[in-house]
């Protein structure tokens, strides 16, 4: 019985003994990768499950004055410099260019010498028309010397005709003779003034072989070179040139510009003007309106207007230079009870719930602003209240963009990539 008993007990199970080691080790191997598991959850959710936002294009709104007493753009056009006193000088006469005094950049007087022709023949048809005035004036001057002596035969012979001491046809013979010298006199002296004239006609020909320059400028084409042909008219084919060279008043410079005839009530003479060239896009030109030219292009529908610039002289300014020009309105006195407005694009600007609307970015989401709206400015708003000079706002809102909503900005590829592809 003792041995059964024992047998027994040995099999009973003893709940107070501590769990063996194996069995805590697996606890902690499930506990660990529990926890991976947490992570790799938490890593996708930021990663693939978190809300991006809505793609959007901003723009920042800019202030147009304080109290209206800015100018305000209502119309921009773009254009090209020109300049009003512009030549490509040419030779009076045709000749072989002897020497060109010129080269592209040069400033030059008024009056100053360019370029030199061969003078040869105009100086040898000069040397001709001096003999021909000699020999007129020796001319006149011997046929003077006979008239006087016939002027002095006729005193004679009238005295003594009166004494019917020689015949009254004699007398008269005198008369007749001295006569056809005093004519012959008249007709020598003509043509000594003649002669004259054909001096100082063969002088202005060699004086044409020097080409000057017709006002102060700056050189900016050398159109020939020593040995060739030039002449003032279109002669002898590809084998002559009909200039020496260019020449720009550089203080003539102005703006054309061509305006759409559908918006050229809003140009006006004397109206103010900013200017803005390509080459410089930070430095704004004041200037105004010169004049509307009273003729339409009728195939681009445009109209030329001219741009005067308050810069004239600056040597960043040369012909042809692409502008962009913003037509001002004219400044009004500032008033203290008046906020400043902005200036907002109307791709910005939305009706909700039947109010005019944007929305501004606050950090990764937007709000949304009711907005006060004044004059249309062109392609943009004024906005009197709502908005402040420099806030973001979204351009063309999407329809499901709301109050809060997130967003982000969408990326504009560059112009390097766009020139890749």
């Amino acid at each position: 019985m003792n041995t059964n008993t024992d047998l027994l007990k040995s099999l009973k199970i003893d709940r107070s003994a501590p769990p063996p080691p194996s069995s805590r080790k697996g606890l902690w191997i499930a506990l660990a990768v529990i926890a991976a598991l947490l992570v790799l959850a938490v890593s996708g959710w930021l990663v693939f499950g978190r809300d991006k936002g809505i793609e959007v294009r901003t723009t920042e709104v800019v202030a147009i004055g304080n109290g209206g007493s800015a100018s305000a753009s209502v119309l921009d056009a773009t254009g090209y410099v020109v300049a009003r006193r512009m030549a490509t000088v040419s030779a009076k006469v045709t000749g072989k260019v002897r020497e060109i005094l010129i080269e592209e950049g040069q400033r030059v007087e008024d009056g100053q010498v360019i370029a030199t022709l061969d003078p040869i023949d105009a100086e040898q048809q000069r040397t001709l028309s001096a003999s021909q005035l000699q020999a007129a004036r020796s001319q006149a001057v011997g046929v003077q010397a006979q008239l006087k002596e016939a002027e002095a035969n006729v005193v004679r012979l009238g005295a003594l005709v009166g004494q019917k001491l020689v015949a009254r046809a004699q007398y008269e013979q005198a008369i007749a003779q001295r006569d056809a010298l005093r004519a012959q006199l008249t007709t020598a002296q003509r043509n000594a003034e003649v002669a004259a004239d054909g001096l100082r006609i063969s002088a202005q020909g060699v004086d044409n072989t020097i080409v000057r320059a017709p006002f102060a400028g700056v050189v900016i084409a050398k159109a020939a070179q020593p040995g060739e042909i030039v002449s003032p008219f279109s002669a002898g084919g590809g084998y002559t040139r009909t200039g020496i060279g260019t020449i720009v008043d550089m203080d003539s410079l102005e703006v054309e510009v061509e305006v759409g005839e559908a918006f050229i009530g809003r140009v006006k003479p004397g109206m103010p003007t900013e200017t803005v060239l390509n080459a410089y896009q930070d430095w704004k030109i004041p200037g105004k309106v010169i004049a509307i030219i009273p003729a339409a292009d009728r195939g681009k529908a445009t109209v030329k207007v001219r741009v005067g610039l308050d810069a004239k002289g600056d040597p960043r300014i040369v012909p042809d230079m692409g502008v962009r020009v913003s037509f001002l309105e004219e400044a009004k006195p500032a008033q203290a009870n008046v906020k400043p407005g902005v200036l907002v694009p109307a791709a910005a600007i939305v009706q909700r719930d039947d109010k005019d609307v944007a929305f501004a970015m606050h950090g990764e989401t937007v709000q949304l602003r009711a907005l006060t709206l004044g004059r249309s400015l062109g392609d943009d708003r004024e906005v009197l209240q709502g908005l402040s000079g420099g806030d973001t706002v979204v351009l063309d809102p999407p329809e499901q963009l709301a109050d809060g909503s997130r967003v982000r900005i969408a990326r504009e590829e560059s112009s390097s990539d766009t020139n890749n592809e």
